[in-house]
């Protein structure tokens, strides 16, 4: 994925003609039709309709439009302040994150970071995991935080650990098991369950979703698509759920960990061939995550 498809897409889906596409981004008809279908096929998803008289979106479309601009929109905000930073002392780093949850544990890093490199800028983007997997690759993306088992670990990558997240019950305060200091997964099999399919929850706890969800009958099983709305709905009392310990915490809402189910292994990732400043942030990380271990 890259700038251009992101660009022919919007333009494609905002006037719902290729001709007027191609000259809003002063480039041939087929040029465009190349990479709008580039971008679908390495998404796996049909973006639009096409008749020889008119051009829709279809429901994957309607969805990937909001998150094409995002994307494109901070990818052309990173552009500029890294044009504006050659005047400067200013040195950007491009971390992303597939989650609001992952700005919880990289909060203390930044702190750390101001400190020692006030000069380094970070500029932290939260972007659904297909998309931010491929900047990251693409070398948009500087360094990524994420689940190990999320994040294909490419030659050339390097994964740090900062530590082992457990599995945790979320179920509102209210809940008979919300007191206990553990549980069996198999205690969920009988309560009402919800579901998230975003690909901002981690692999591991999906399966572990999934697994309860298969004990159910439909009626007791909710699904979503975004965590937001998943915590929202377990506060609701629609459900419980599984998902790291670092989740969005609530008030409303208790993680209880999980007995006999393996933490998920967390950390950082980047190339081995990293910038100096990189090389000085990847550093505040691990100094850091030691730090909080002692």
């Amino acid at each position: 994925m890259n700038t251009q498809q992101l660009e022919s897409f919007i333009q494609v889906a905002e006037n719902l003609n290729f001709a007027r596409a191609a000259e809003a981004l002063n480039i041939t008809q087929s040029a465009v039709s190349r990479q709008i279908h580039a971008l679908e096929d390495e998404l796996g998803a049909k973006l639009l309709h096409r008749s020889t008289r008119t051009v829709t979106l279809t429901a994957e479309g309607v969805d990937f439009l909001e998150t094409a601009k995002s994307v494109l929109g901070k990818l052309q905000a990173a552009a500029a302040k890294l044009r504006r930073s050659e005047q400067t002392n200013i040195q950007v780093i491009s971390i992303g994150c597939t989650n609001e949850a992952d700005l919880e544990p990289l909060c203390g890093v930044l702190k750390d970071c101001r400190r020692q490199h006030p000069e380094v800028h970070p500029f932290i983007r939260i972007i659904p995991h297909r998309s931010i997997l491929n900047l990251f690759y693409q070398d948009e993306i500087d360094v990524l935080f994420s689940a190990k088992d999320d994040i294909p670990l490419r030659e050339g990558t390097v994964y740090r650990e900062l530590g082992k997240v457990p599995l945790c019950a979320v179920l509102p305060a209210e809940h008979p098991l919300a007191e206990m200091e553990s549980i069996n997964l198999e205690k969920l099999f009988s309560e009402r369950t919800v579901i998230c399919t975003s690909y901002a929850v981690p692999s591991a706890a999906v399966e572990l979703q999934n697994r309860i969800a298969q004990q159910l009958l439909p009626a007791y099983v909710h699904i979503c698509d975004n965590v937001r709305v998943m915590l929202s709905l377990i506060r609701a009392g629609y459900g419980c759920s599984v998902l790291p310990a670092f989740g969005l915490f609530k008030p409303e809402l208790r993680y209880v960990p999980l007995n006999g189910i393996e933490p998920i292994s967390y950390g950082v990732f980047y190339k081995k061939a990293a910038q100096p400043v990189l090389k000085q942030f990847i550093s505040i990380v691990r100094n850091y995550n030691a730090q909080q271990k002692n």
